[in-house]
């Protein structure tokens, strides 16, 4: 077994990450930066943007693999951008595999599916950062960059699905977009597809999504069903001003062929 490094353990990825990662048998240590998740393995608070700290901490533990979470949204730029660095330059001081996880919001939204060759062209400040933030992974040689899309879960609401709950709750509005396609990505499979990726061969870029494209507003009625969500008397449904890519639908052949972890798409889970 390895010893893992995942840095952004509180997210909502991190907190299905790192309890799979510890029942597997891995010495699996995780960062936070403000809120300390009640999940197992060893925890650190850590401000990635803070290069000594980052590499006291990488050097001090020694991982085999770090997997980098930090970054979900356009107010986390400057993490996104810097702490990428520092943890990349510190995982090849010490010989860490790293794997990235990055975004299908790299992209336009005018040239879909996407595949792994397809070159980012972001128009948001997110999408840019990310974008960013990939160059500097592939400084790495023994590097994978997961490029995925809305992450969701069965057990846990995802924090998209649960800021629309609030709001419809509060009778506030809340608006679904009729024309962005998405492949929303099942967090237990993203989960065993990252932890794979940890610890085989593949390098470079690997598209990892669900396998069934949805509108934004498609997806987000499942969701709102699925957990019974009422009342939704300010929902609304319409197509997006073009602020956001459209359609950043990924063609996931690659990883289709690398993996050996299913990929299913929403409503193979909600039969």
């Amino acid at each position: 077994m390895s010893r893992i490094l995942i840095t952004g353990g509180s997210s909502y990825l991190g907190q299905h990450l790192v309890p799979l990662a510890v029942q597997i048998g891995h010495t699996v240590h995780y960062s936070y930066y403000q809120n300390n998740p009640a999940i197992p393995g060893e925890r650190y608070q850590l401000d990635v943007r803070d290069e000594t700290a980052v590499r006291k901490l990488i050097h001090s533990l020694q991982p085999d693999i770090i997997i980098y979470l930090v970054g979900s949204t356009a107010a986390m730029a400057m993490a996104i951008r810097e702490g990428t660095g520092n943890v990349m330059w510190a995982a090849r001081e010490v010989g860490a595999r790293l794997v990235h996880l990055s975004t299908d919001a790299i992209f336009r939204g005018d040239a879909a599916p996407y595949n792994e060759t397809a070159p980012p062209d972001p128009i948001t400040p997110y999408g840019r950062a990310k974008s960013d933030a990939e160059a500097i992974v592939q400084q790495h040689p023994n590097s994978v960059i997961v490029r995925t899309s809305l992450i969701y879960g069965l057990e846990q609401m995802d924090h998209g699905t649960r800021w629309m709950a609030a709001a419809l709750t509060n009778g506030e509005p809340v608006t679904l977009f009729s024309n962005q396609i998405r492949n929303p990505v099942w967090v237990e499979s993203l989960c065993l597809a990252i932890l794979k990726l940890a610890h085989n061969q593949v390098s470079g870029i690997l598209n990892v999504a669900g396998r069934q494209a949805l509108t934004r507003a498609q997806f987000g009625l499942k969701m709102l069903d699925y957990w019974q969500v009422q009342p939704r008397d300010t929902l609304t449904i319409a197509p997006s001003d073009g602020r956001w890519p459209l359609n950043c639908e990924l063609d996931l052949t690659k990883a289709t062929a690398v993996l050996e972890t299913p990929l299913p798409g929403v409503d193979e889970l909600l039969i």
